[in-house]
């Protein structure tokens, strides 16, 4: 695969999903913008790729979404492939749940991610090409303790993104999703070990995952090789759960 020439904006850049996805486009000679709301996260992710355009933007500001479309644009010199990977969680079981936590997890999983693939689509209509990637999870399909609101939000994408992906697939837009278990990350690090083993005992793999098994699938979808698919979800967790 070679992405040279080919414009590509990821949300949630700074995360380790976010870098892996990164790293694997750069590698391809794609032209990358990444996302993040952290200064020092952006830096360090501008110093290890110095290719990249990076731009601090809050993807729960959906006044904005298209100004900052706009400007990506300019700055990329065009929108080819976008990829929701940016998201957020406020755990809590759903009696002890506040309406503001609920509320602020559907805006930006959800909402947010419904905005800018609406802003994307006009761009990649006047081409008519485009490939959109969100990012949802697991949890979207099997739901999980504690996490009613995030288990919704990731479960809308999918719904969303199908619906997105019959409406515009006339067009040589394709939207897909694809749906992590457990990955290697920050996160998975700060759990005991005795948690740790728990988890992976479920894994039929035995594994965490780690964003670069994202992160191929990414670029996969994104590639010409999956012009024929669309409105699918690719679940990249170990077979922890099978569709």
């Amino acid at each position: 695969m070679d992405f040279k020439g080919k414009k590509i904006l990821i949300t949630g850049a700074t995360g380790g999903i976010g870098g892996s996805i990164v790293k694997k486009f750069l590698s391809l000679n794609a032209t990358v913008l990444g996302t993040g709301t952290n200064d020092d996260r952006l830096s360090l992710l501008k110093n290890e790729f110095p290719s990249i355009i990076t731009e601090k933007f809050d993807i729960s500001d959906h006044s904005k979404i298209e100004e900052f479309l706009e400007k990506v644009t300019l700055a990329l010199g065009g929108l080819d492939i976008l990829i929701n990977n940016a998201g957020i969680t406020k755990d809590n079981l759903s009696l002890r749940m506040k309406d503001e936590d609920w509320q602020k997890v559907i805006d930006i999983n959800l909402t947010s991610t419904f905005h800018l693939c609406k802003g994307a689509i006009k761009k990649m209509l006047k081409n008519k090409y485009g490939k959109i990637i969100n990012i949802t999870s697991i949890v979207g399909h099997t739901g999980n303790l504690g996490q009613a609101n995030y288990s919704a939000s990731k479960a809308g994408v999918v719904a969303m993104s199908k619906s997105l992906a019959m409406e515009y697939a006339k067009k040589n837009i394709t939207v897909n999703c694809i749906s992590p278990g457990f990955i290697k990350s920050n996160m998975t690090d700060k759990i005991s070990e005795e948690m740790k083993s728990t988890l992976i005992s479920r894994i039929p793999m035995n594994r965490l995952g780690s964003g670069e098994d994202v992160s191929n699938i990414v670029a996969f979808l994104s590639s010409e090789d999956a012009s024929y698919i669309t409105g699918e979800t690719i679940h990249v967790n170990g077979g922890m759960y099978m569709a």
